[in-house]
């Protein structure tokens, strides 16, 4: 767990805990970085507001972000600062995808919580009035631009370790960082769910990480194609960039909660919410714990909204009685 600090005592226990009691039935599931595919959004101009907001997002971005979406090249959609605002744009689509349908207005107006995978906090977030549209859009692109940045700084990865719990993952890391130096040490960056973790780190470290794995009785390893080692110190220059993006933003406490991928936990206060959010680059995804509490709390009906069905699956492995994930996508 991250131990950052998320403001005062007085935030935590006073402005910041109006979803403390929440009772979750219905959850929209936004996805992150990966989930990306060339074609996505091909069917978007069937419904005019879900193409109004691609038309909005190349007055923002400043390129033509639908035709990369369908036409690609892959390894451009695939680039961070360019895979993050096209999963954004595209999986708000389809929540207006959704509410062209025959009652899906009434699906949308019966969502009481909504999580998102990493870059998918601020679809979340976006989804839940905390912010527009637009500037959710904004501090996505300086996102992007910033964790590209970042990894441009200095050489890193990431690599998904398959087939071990947890511990056994974070033991793996504790051996490889043994081999390496102090700047090249890998951790646990996104706790996914049982028996899939992204390690993140130096590129020595990582290379460390999979020469031991099947010693530490691991399926298998899988190198992630990202620009680096997200969720780790490594995205430290990203964090003031972040910060001042946030700052001149307008944000509200969201109309219902949203789930942090920090903690795990829904927060109300804006400016707390802005602290977890420019901390985010740098802390691990807590995913696994998120959809655990979420369940166990009751979650009755879940929905993926955007590209690919990534989280549907995840949720599967965490909970195999858990209702289907429905996937609304463009």
């Amino acid at each position: 767990m991250s131990s950052i600090s998320l403001g005062t005592k007085e935030t935590a226990t006073s402005s910041d805990s109006l979803f403390s009691n929440y009772k979750p039935s219905t959850a929209f599931l936004f996805p992150g970085q990966g989930a990306q595919a060339v074609g996505m959004g091909k069917d978007v101009h069937t419904v005019p507001a879900a193409a109004a907001l691609f038309a909005k997002a190349n007055e923002i971005l400043g390129y033509e972000l639908l035709d990369i979406c369908i036409n690609g090249p892959k390894e451009k959609l695939d680039s961070t600062v360019i895979s993050q605002p096209a999963i954004y744009v595209a999986s708000l689509a389809a929540v207006e995808v959704l509410r062209a349908q025959e009652k899906g207005q009434d699906i949308i107006d019966s969502v009481d919580v909504t999580c998102g995978l990493s870059l998918g906090e601020y679809t979340a977030l976006a989804f839940a009035g905390a912010f527009s549209f637009e500037d959710g859009l904004k501090l996505v692109k300086i996102r992007g631009e910033a964790m590209q940045a970042a990894a441009d700084a200095a050489p890193s990865a990431m690599v998904s370790v398959i087939g071990l719990d947890s511990d056994k993952v974070a033991a793996l890391c504790d051996a490889a960082n043994e081999e390496v130096s102090e700047d090249e040490r890998v951790q646990i960056a996104n706790f996914l769910c049982p028996g899939n973790y992204a390690v993140s780190g130096g590129v020595k470290g990582v290379e460390a990480v999979e020469a031991k794995a099947k010693s530490f009785k691991a399926r298998m390893t899988v190198r992630l194609a990202v620009a680096g080692a997200f969720h780790t110190h490594f995205m430290g220059p990203a964090v003031e960039k972040l910060e001042a993006a946030l700052a001149v933003t307008d944000l509200k406490t969201p109309r219902i909660p949203v789930i942090s991928n920090v903690d795990a936990e829904p927060h109300s206060d804006p400016v707390t919410i802005k602290k977890i959010l420019a901390q985010q680059v740098t802390s691990p995804v807590q995913w696994e714990t998120t959809l655990k509490t979420i369940l166990g709390k009751g979650l009755q009906t879940s929905y993926e909204l955007g590209p690919g069905k990534v989280i549907a699956g995840i949720v599967k492995r965490i909970d195999k009685k858990a209702a289907p994930v429905e996937n609304i996508s463009v």
